[in-house]
């Protein structure tokens, strides 16, 4: 029991001296998008939609990116709400990502016939698929794929040799929490969001001599539309193992992806858990300075036994389960 307190305390300690130091590293002065072209995908409701007001509200012109024309409309009303200026402009393009590259590409020219060079692509289209891995159909396994990784990489593969060529522009990926671990009824889901931190953790290091910046976003469950329609698919295990972290607000993890993206951090988590969780399996991830680096190798140790811990409460959740299901 003794050793367990130390450990808490050795953890408290370090985190709160992580934090500090993360707090005077990051109040890097963000980069200004007022008059720039940004364009989202999945604007059009959840966090996409909260990022587009952010920017809106920095000045920026912005293009969304979704695929019913209905929600498209109402949120560009919403930009013209929460507009800086009278010079920013705001147009939708209904589009299927998951679809051939070739109609992307169409698409993009088209938003940037209108609006000039993509300065800021927010990559934030995406859905959820619950269940155990077997159960989830092959068509749900591949549209996961498609919508998830190919609706991603579709559009950052038409706006990377323009930014090259200028060096400069903004890219964020949003993946997930299941982009860490494998967690229970996430398979097919958590395979196209590990995906996704793999493409990052690539263009971030292909772009860094191009004054190209890249952002992960991480966020945990949220509450949008996407979260409660994958509420519908999602196994009682994976509830009770996902649950722990609460529900965070859509506009408060928008806020904290732009204000990360602009200022050129890796890394865009919301939470003290998700900040946790991002430690413990960020790898060789690009995160932070050297002085970063060194608290989170302190931190690892500890985080790590208490992992393990971790890993037991989430296998009792599920062996419990499945004595539910056996009576």
């Amino acid at each position: 029991m003794g050793l367990v307190i130390e450990i808490g305390i050795y953890v408290i300690l370090a985190l709160t001296i992580h934090i500090l130091i993360y707090t005077l590293v990051t109040k890097k002065k963000p980069k200004d998008i007022n008059g720039k072209h940004v364009v989202i995908t999945g604007g059009s409701s959840g966090i996409g939609l909260h990022m587009a007001i952010e920017c809106a509200r920095r000045g920026a012109s912005v293009t969304l990116l979704a695929r019913r024309t209905n929600l498209l409309e109402k949120s560009v009303k919403l930009l013209e709400l929460n507009k800086k200026n009278e010079n920013q402009k705001f147009q939708y393009k209904s589009l299927d990502l998951s679809g051939n590259y070739d109609v992307v590409e169409k698409c993009l020219q088209d938003a940037e016939e209108n609006f000039g060079d993509i300065e800021m692509l927010i990559n934030c289209a995406g859905f959820a698929v619950c269940g155990v891995f077997e159960e989830v159909s092959i068509e749900d396994a591949k549209k996961l794929m498609d919508i998830n990784y190919f609706g991603t990489y579709h559009c950052v593969r038409h706006v990377l040799p323009k930014m090259k060529q200028r060096r400069s522009g903004t890219i964020v990926i949003t993946s997930s929490q299941a982009a860490l671990m494998g967690i229970y009824g996430y398979g097919p889901y958590s395979v196209a969001k590990f995906a996704l931190r793999g493409l990052a953790e690539t263009i971030a290091m292909e772009t860094k001599n191009f004054g190209i910046t890249v952002t992960l976003a991480m966020p945990a469950d949220t509450n949008t539309p996407g979260f409660e329609n994958e509420e519908k698919s999602k196994p009682k295990e994976t509830k009770l193992i996902s649950g722990t972290g609460g529900l965070a607000n859509p506009e408060d993890v928008a806020k904290c992806i732009i204000q990360d993206s602009l200022k050129g951090t890796f890394f865009s988590i919301y939470g003290i858990e998700s900040w946790i969780l991002t430690i413990l399996c960020c790898g060789m991830a690009p995160w932070g300075g050297l002085g970063l680096y060194l608290l989170q190798a302190v931190l690892m140790g500890p985080l790590r036994i208490i992992s393990f811990f971790l890993h037991l409460h989430f296998q009792r959740i599920i062996k419990n389960c499945a004595k539910e299901k056996t009576n």
